[in-house]
């Protein structure tokens, strides 16, 4: 069975360290994208009413995604990517997670950050979904190594 590295980026930096760990471990790629992309000013963590603050300040929120249905029938892996939005995974992810079935298979959650480590978002994963095996999580900060796959 296959490798599938399926992630979200906002503004290129999960895409890149998503491109090398592909790279890396032998794996398709599946970029999860948002019907309606993210500006700068939506990024806007300083303003509680910007559309990600918005967004993460309520757990029930699921932004649209384009194609949310994604084949997963050949892979055994799926390597689940993110930028860490306050704390955890951005709302847009678990939009991705939940159409689509992991149930059976090897999921490693990577994530970029300009702060936060992957612990907590770890962990609420985890929680949110008791049914999905989350085998590893890493940081993707610096240089991707074989160490992830």
């Amino acid at each position: 069975m296959g490798k599938l590295v399926a992630y979200f980026s906002a503004t290129g930096t999960t895409r890149r360290k998503a491109t090398e760990l592909a790279k890396v471990a032998g794996a398709d790629v599946h970029e999860i994208v948002p019907v309606e992309r993210y500006t700068a000013a939506d990024l806007d963590w300083h303003d509680k009413r910007s559309r990600s603050s918005v967004e993460m300040a309520d757990a029930s929120s699921r932004p649209q995604i384009v194609g949310p249905m994604c084949d997963l029938s050949a892979y055994d892996t799926v390597y689940l990517g993110f930028p860490i939005w306050w704390g955890v995974a951005p709302r847009v992810v678990e939009t991705f997670v939940d159409a689509n079935d992991l149930a059976g298979k090897e999921v490693v959650l990577f994530a970029t950050s300009g702060g936060s480590g992957i612990g907590q978002a770890a962990k609420a994963f985890k929680a949110a979904y008791p049914g999905i095996d989350v085998v590893a999580s890493k940081l993707l900060n610096g240089a991707v190594a074989e160490d992830i796959i």
